[in-house]
C-alpha cells in the first residue's frame, strides 16, 4: 500500500503575473484606439480675410443680448426673426453680421446661429 506521508511535498509555485499585465496593455491600447476623444459639434462658420468687400446690400446686425434679439437697432421676436431677415437680403448665402451684446453667454450666441442656420443663411459674421 502506498503512503501518503512517506512522499515529500513539493514546494508550491507562485504564479506569474506577466500574462495578466500583457492582457491588461492590451485592454488599455484597446480602449485607447476605441475611443474618440474631444469629438464636440462644431459650428462652421466662414471666416473672411478681415474687411473683405464681398457684403451688399442693407444692413443687416444681428445684435444678441441675454434676452432679446435686435435687428439694426429694432427689437425683433426671436420667431419672426428669420422672415425679418429674409426680407433684408437678396439671397440665403448673403452675409449676416452678429455681435453679442457685454454680459451675453456664448451658449446664446450659438443658439441663434444655429437657428439661422437652420433657416438657410449660410454666411454669417460674428463681431466683437
Amino acid at each position: 500500500m502506498f503512503s501518503f506521508a512517506a512522499t515529500a511535498r513539493r514546494p508550491r509555485r507562485k504564479p506569474s503575473l506577466t500574462p495578466m499585465i500583457d492582457v491588461v496593455f492590451l485592454l488599455l491600447v484597446f480602449f485607447m484606439l476605441a475611443s474618440q476623444f474631444g469629438r464636440e459639434p462644431v459650428v462652421p462658420l466662414a471666416l473672411g480675410g478681415g474687411g473683405s468687400a464681398d457684403y451688399s446690400g442693407p444692413p443687416r446686425l444681428l445684435e444678441i443680448a441675454p434676452d432679446a434679439v435686435t435687428l439694426n437697432g429694432v427689437a425683433v421676436p426671436e420667431a419672426a426673426l428669420s422672415a425679418t431677415l429674409t426680407e433684408l437680403t437678396e439671397a440665403r448665402s448673403d452675409t449676416i453680421v452678429l455681435r453679442a451684446t457685454p454680459g451675453t453667454r456664448l451658449q446664446r450666441l450659438v443658439d441663434v446661429a444655429e437657428a439661422l442656420r437652420a433657416a438657410g443663411f449660410t454666411t454669417l459674421a460674428i463681431v466683437e
